[in-house]
């Protein structure tokens, strides 16, 4: 129960009883329960999303939805984004990526990414049929969260002196990741079936492409990679589902 309470403390804004800061031997054993916080989020949202697409017309409702989706974990994620976006495409060795990405400074390139990936959000949200925008609501933070998992279980740590991704690395989740993709499938099946199913695995095939171009600048993983590669694999399904929806006529 520590560790998951660890686990929602550290991915989202959620005043919890009991320490404020973690003990590192908490936060690596907290990595597992990532996907079921996702899910918790997901559910949340996808509620959220109901009330929102009744009382607001579409563009409204998808740029709070989109809003709350940031703030629930602080902006923890898109922080990483940015890091990884100024340190990746700043065409720089490897060492030097990994001192752009400490630089708690933003660059130029991190606040078009993070620009791009939050506009991507609301417009496929938008675009997504009123009646079933709870549906990616609900896979969103989910696929999120699982990206965390999986990006651990198959990259090393890149940063030698540590950081703070290192900390859940001492117990890497390989296993975890396996119930992560198992739970991700699973809530896509339920949530609208195949087209729940292909945003799942879209996901998690973005998500390890992402995790190949990681090791070859990097040759791994770090705090901020991780938070980059969860809030790419979040924006996904609400990309692969409103494709899905024009595909099938269902949207203009």
């Amino acid at each position: 129960m520590r560790s998951f309470l660890a686990a929602v403390r550290f991915l989202t804004i959620i005043p919890l009883p009991g320490r404020s800061g973690s003990a590192e031997a908490e936060l690596a054993g907290s990595a597992v329960y990532f996907p079921i916080v996702g899910l918790l989020i997901g559910a949340g949202a996808a509620g959220t999303a109901v009330g929102l697409t009744y009382v607001l017309p579409a563009l409204p409702a998808a740029v709070l939805l989109v809003v709350l989706l940031a703030a629930v974990s602080g902006g923890l994620h898109l922080d990483g984004l940015s890091d990884t976006a100024d340190g990746f495409l700043s065409a720089r060795p490897r060492e030097r990526i990994l001192e752009i990405m400490k630089d708690s400074q933003v660059g130029a390139m991190g606040v078009i990414v993070i620009v791009c990936v939050l506009l991507l959000k609301v417009v496929c949200l938008a675009r997504i049929p009123r009646v079933d925008v709870w549906r990616a609501a609900l896979l969103m933070p989910l696929a999120g969260r699982s990206a965390l998992v999986i990006s651990m279980a198959v990259l090393p740590y890149a940063r030698p002196q540590g950081g703070l991704g290192s900390a859940f690395y001492r117990l890497r989740p390989r296993v975890s990741a396996l119930f992560a993709l198992a739970l991700l499938l699973t809530a896509g099946w339920l949530a609208c079936q195949w087209p729940g199913v292909a945003a799942a695995g879209a996901s998690v095939l973005v998500v390890l492409i992402f995790c190949v171009w990681c090791y070859r600048k990097i040759g791994g993983a770090t705090g901020d990679t991780l938070g980059a590669a969860c809030e790419i694999a979040e924006v996904v399904p609400s990309v692969v589902m409103v494709g899905w929806y024009f595909r099938s006529g269902n949207i203009l």
